[in-house]
C-alpha cells in the first residue's frame, strides 16, 4: 500500500499520476465498496469515508479490510484534521474517523508521501 496525503488542492492527484502513470483511479466521491477493494488507486479517499459516515455506516474496520483485501492500493487523501474543530457532530465524526483510518493505513503502508504546493516528500519508506 502507498499513501499520498496533503491539504486540499495541493497537487496530490497530479503528483500521484506522475509517479504512477499507468494506474486506473477510482474516485472516493462515487466509487462503490467493491470498486474500492479492487481498485489500483483511489483519489479523494476521505470522501469515501465521509459518504460512509453520512450514510450511518461504521468505518471502524475499513483499514483492516483494505489492508487484507487490497494491500497494493494507492490511496490519495486530504489531511482534514487541522484547524478549528467543527461544531457539527457529523463533521467531527468524519474528521476523527478519517484520521484514525488513515493513521492505521499509514502504519501498514510501504510508502507515505506528503504533498505541499505540488511537491511530494517521502515521509515513510
Amino acid at each position: 500500500m502507498i499513501m499520498i496525503i496533503g491539504g486540499a488542492y495541493q497537487g496530490k492527484h497530479t503528483f500521484a499520476k506522475e509517479l504512477y502513470p499507468d494506474i486506473i483511479w477510482a474516485d472516493g466521491k462515487s466509487c462503490s465498496e467493491k470498486e474500492l477493494k479492487t481498485a489500483q488507486g483511489v483519489v479523494g479517499f476521505h470522501h469515501y469515508i465521509e459518504r460512509m459516515i453520512r450514510a450511518g455506516e461504521s468505518a471502524e474496520h475499513l483499514a483492516k479490510e483494505l489492508t487484507k483485501e487490497n494491500p497494493e492500493l494507492i490511496i490519495v487523501t486530504d489531511e482534514i484534521g487541522y484547524g478549528i474543530v467543527p461544531i457539527d457532530k457529523v463533521e467531527r465524526e468524519y474528521r476523527e474517523t478519517t484520521g484514525r483510518v488513515c493513521t492505521e493505513l499509514a502504519a501498514f503502508s510501504e510508502k507515505v508521501y506528503r504533498v505541499t504546493c505540488g511537491i511530494g516528500q517521502l515521509i515513510k519508506g
